[in-house]
């Protein structure tokens, strides 16, 4: 009889050892979930604290050769509707090929780096697209090529070269210095379709310059 009272004991004794070994497991569960949960946190903290490191400056080099390739793409479609000049449309196709491709890079990088893009043309392009739109022919034409061809890719030039010696994220002047050449190519091709349109005279003499090789 005595043996009974000994065994509730131990009994007694083995389920509180078993409650009291579940309850610390729960609780080293707890703390291990609660520092993975602060561990992602840090991660993510990190993220957004390497994200808003983005030097003005790059922030800024991202907006200008989004801004640039909007405003090429919106000039260049346009020219493809008014000009008569198959010189023209070919130079005008080629800028909303090339600005297109670029634009789509630079959305990338700029989503990558956190950057809110404008989603329409500034001030200073939305004149100079509703300027071009007011002409028709040859001073359609020459007013094409003089602003968005030869001016706007001067401009642009100037910014990326610029850009390209202060930037200090990575990726970003990588986008700058792949860019370059693109728009020195441009600015070339424009230069010299715009000598031959001073060499003509009138519409009909522009027209003759399709037969030239560009």
């Amino acid at each position: 009889m005595s043996k009974n009272p000994m065994i509730k004991r131990l009994l007694a004794v083995s389920v509180a050892a078993a409650m009291f070994g579940a309850v610390g497991a729960q609780a080293q569960t707890g703390e291990s979930s609660q520092a993975g949960q602060q561990s992602g946190s840090s991660a993510t903290s990190a993220t957004a604290s390497s994200n808003a490191k983005l030097a003005s400056a790059d922030r800024k080099a991202i907006t200008d050769m989004a801004m640039s390739n909007m405003a090429e793409v919106e000039m260049g479609k346009l020219a493809q509707s008014k000009s008569q000049n198959a010189e023209v449309k070919a130079f005008a196709q080629k800028m909303v090929d090339d600005h297109g491709k670029a634009l789509t890079e630079v959305q990338t990088l700029a989503q990558s780096k956190s950057v809110t893009l404008p989603t329409e043309l500034d001030a200073k392009h939305k004149a100079m697209s509703a300027k071009l739109e007011k002409l028709s022919g040859d001073a359609f034409d020459k007013a094409y090529v003089k602003q968005g061809g030869v001016g706007a890719h001067k401009e642009t030039l100037a910014k990326l070269q610029k850009a390209s010696k202060g930037a200090k994220d990575a990726d970003v002047k990588g986008q700058v210095d792949k860019t370059i050449p693109v728009v020195q190519e441009h600015l070339k091709h424009a230069e010299q379709l715009a000598q031959g349109k001073s060499s003509s005279t009138g519409s009909t003499g522009a027209a003759g310059h399709t037969g030239s090789s560009h």
